[in-house]
Formats: structure tokens, C-alpha cells, sequence
């Protein structure tokens, strides 16, 4: 098959993975000047660098043959799609072309599995390798990990990757037994607890290993696994093996589906709202059993995000006064962000907080109002119309 065709099959092929975005990875450096595709430290794939720039990679698989047989995967082995494979050269070819056409600033390569776990692992290993050592390249890599490969592999791919990232998929063991018959949990999670082993153990910081960390994929709606099982098993994976990120990808039906699966796919506001309970968890302190109690309710609210619902549910903790609380309370506050929070902490050190203030930083007033104490305002009161609100705020130095 021509490289145009392959590259065709096996770039549509990767789109069902979620789990390449990325940040955190620093630029790699070398003795020798020069060097191919070094960037910014912010990483690469749907992120963005502190100038504001949207980064690219090239993202495909190495093969879509697999001797796996995934419900859920369009490309399981009896799936009767157009099969095509790269050699570990065409890869390497088409990720320095490509960079040196400004077209990609990073790889991300993942692969299905074909003859055994180590010899696709092995094929990813080699193109990392020969990027990095034959051509001198430093720009972003992530590789996919198969956890059934031996350790010996995936310790090697952390040497040349700055991120790798190990699929559990299915938020249930019983579940990936059901749909997944070659995988399994313990193995999944080994996986996981030897590369945070190896990243731990690595001291030398000329020789980082997979500095961006790792991350992994979860699909929604595959099965019935609600929300609340979803966040849990996400907790566990950040605390229990330091992930960068957990991923969610809403379940999408495939051509010939099996039987097991669901005939229609979940809404896609589901997904939304796991990514925004994701980011209250790793952002602002939140824990899974705080936003979905085990006496309540097994799924995020559709119609209000998280923060908000949970304020609803405890409106005993509120309204917090913006001049006193604790940083911990004010970013539990709906319409306060981190950088909200920060600012008011540093700015109330000189000086009481009025309502004007908090519009002039662009703290989402029409959430938080409700929820909040300052000097001239509280819930209930009138308040400054937001006009004049900002043309007061312009007239009062924020230090």
C-alpha cells in the first residue's frame, strides 16, 4: 500500500483515542547545539504554550491489525475494516517530514497488537529510539503502552517518551472481562505502578524519564458504570499512581456492533461534565464522594456543572465572605476560579474587597453573587449594576 493510503487508514484509525493531549513536558537538552523539533515546555496535542499557541502532532497508529478482539474497538480483530501497517522507517520519515514542514510539533503514536504484546511494543520502542538517538530529535512523544508487554520494554519506552499512557478503558473489571477478554485489570495497573516506579527512580536530569508522566483513557457509556464509579476509580488512579490525566471518551457505536453494547451512544454533555468533576478534583481540592455522595444520585447533573451543584446541595457552607474565608472555601465558590482566588487573596492584604473589585478581576459574578460576602454587598442586597460595577472597578487601584 502507498504511504499516502496507509497514513489515510491509520490516522482515522487513531481518532478513538483520547488520551493524547498533554502538557508539562519540557524541552530536551543536549550537549550539542542543534537538534530537530526542540519546543516550548508546555507540551504538545490539542494544548496551548504561554504565548497563546495551539500545538499539533501527528497522530496515528502504528498498525490497525490486532489480535485483540474489543467489543468497543473498531479496530478488534473481528472487525472487517481496511487494514494497514507502518514499518518503524516510514514512521520516523513521516514525523520528521512533517516537522520540518511545520505541519506537527510531536508524535503520537499507539498501535494495535499484532504476533504478541512485546513485539508491537518493541516496534513503538524502535521508533522512539531512532528519532531520538539516530536523528537527534527533541521534539514531543507519546507512546501508547501494552501493559502485557515485558517490563524491560516499557521501562526503555520512558527513556525516549515524553509521556506514555496505559488504557484501562472500562471503569470495571467485570465489565473489561466482558468486552475485552484479553485484558485485565492487574495487569492494566501493574503497568501503571512500574512506570511511576521508574519515573520516581530517575535522578539524573539530563536523562529524564517520560517527564510529561502518564495518562490514561476511561470509555463512557460502554457500559453501565454511573458516574460515581467513574470519578472513583479516577481518584484512585491519580493518587494511587500519580497520573497526569485521566481521559474520557463517550462511548461511540461501531460498525457491527456486538450485542453487549449499548444501540445508542451517551449524551455528550455527560462527558463534558466528568471532564469538569476531573478538573475539581485536581484543581480545587474536591473529592469523587463530595460531588456524587454514595447516598445520592449515581450521575452528574446534565442541565448545571459540578461546582454549582454541589454548592446547591451545602448551601449551609454559604455565602462566604470574599474578605475572610480560607482560600480553600473561596475556590469552592461557583464563578471563582483559581486565579480568581489568587488575586483576592493577594489584593485583600491591602485593603477590603468590594463588589467593584471582584468584577474589574472577572470573577463570574452571575454564579457567584449568590454565594458571596464583600464589603458593600451581600445576597440579597442590591448591588452595583454591573456597568457601573466595571466603571468603578477602573477607578480603583487592584494591588
Amino acid at each position: 500500500m502507498e504511504l499516502e493510503k496507509k497514513l489515510a487508514v491509520l490516522a482515522d484509525a487513531a481518532k478513538y483515542d483520547a488520551s493524547c493531549a498533554s502538557s508539562g513536558a519540557k524541552g530536551r537538552k543536549s550537549d550539542a547545539a542543534g537538534g530537530i523539533g526542540s519546543t516550548t515546555g508546555m507540551g504538545i496535542c490539542h494544548s496551548y504554550t504561554p504565548d497563546g499557541r495551539c500545538v499539533s502532532l501527528l497522530k496515528i497508529l502504528l498498525t490497525n491489525f490486532c489480535i485483540y478482539d474489543c467489543q468497543y474497538c473498531i479496530n478488534r480483530r473481528s472487525s472487517d475494516v481496511r487494514r494497514a501497517r507502518f514499518t518503524v522507517d516510514e514512521v520516523v520519515r513521516l514525523t520528521l517530514d512533517f516537522y520540518k514542514r511545520n505541519y506537527i510539533e510531536g508524535l503520537f503514536l499507539s498501535s494495535g497488537i499484532v504476533h504478541s504484546p512485546d513485539h508491537t511494543m518493541e516496534q513503538l520502542v524502535r521508533v522512539a529510539r531512532t528519532l531520538r538517538l539516530e536523528h537527534d530529535y527533541r521534539g514531543y512523544i507519546h507512546l501508547k503502552t501494552i501493559p502485557e508487554a515485558d517490563e524491560r520494554l516499557i521501562e526503555e519506552a520512558g527513556r525516549y517518551a515524553d509521556r506514555l499512557s496505559v488504557n484501562i478503558e472500562l471503569p470495571s473489571e467485570h465489565s473489561l472481562v466482558a468486552l475485552a477478554p484479553e485484558k485485565r485489570v492487574h495487569t492494566i495497573k501493574l503497568a501503571m505502578g512500574r512506570i511511576r516506579t521508574a519515573k520516581e527512580a530517575a535522578e539524573d536530569p539530563k536523562k529524564p524519564y517520560a517527564p510529561a508522566g502518564q495518562s490514561t483513557q476511561l470509555i463512557v457509556g460502554a457500559d453501565d458504570s454511573d458516574d460515581r464509579r467513574i470519578l472513583g476509580l479516577s481518584e484512585t488512579l491519580y493518587g494511587s499512581y500519580r497520573l497526569r490525566r485521566v481521559y474520557y471518551s463517550a462511548f461511540s457505536p461501531i460498525p457491527k456492533p456486538s450485542s453487549t453494547l449499548p444501540a445508542t451512544p451517551p449524551p455528550l454533555a455527560r462527558e463534558h461534565r466528568l471532564y469538569q468533576a476531573d478538573w475539581l478534583m485536581r484543581r480545587y481540592g474536591f473529592r469523587a464522594d463530595e460531588l456524587l455522595p454514595a447516598q445520592g444520585e449515581g450521575h452528574l447533573s446534565l442541565e448545571i456543572d459540578p461546582k454549582l451543584a454541589w454548592a446547591l446541595a451545602n448551601r449551609h457552607r454559604f455565602p462566604v465572605d470574599v474578605n475572610t474565608a480560607e482560600r480553600e472555601l473561596l475556590l469552592r465558590v461557583p464563578g471563582l476560579g483559581v486565579r480568581n482566588v489568587d488575586r483576592i487573596v493577594a489584593a485583600r492584604m491591602h485593603r477590603r474587597l468590594r463588589y467593584a473589585d471582584l468584577v474589574r478581576i472577572k470573577c463570574v459574578m452571575k454564579k457567584a453573587r449568590a454565594f458571596i460576602v464583600t464589603a458593600d454587598y451581600h445576597p440579597g442586597s442590591e448591588p452595583a449594576s454591573a456597568p457601573l460595577a466595571r466603571r468603578a472597578a477602573a477607578q480603583l487601584p487592584l494591588l
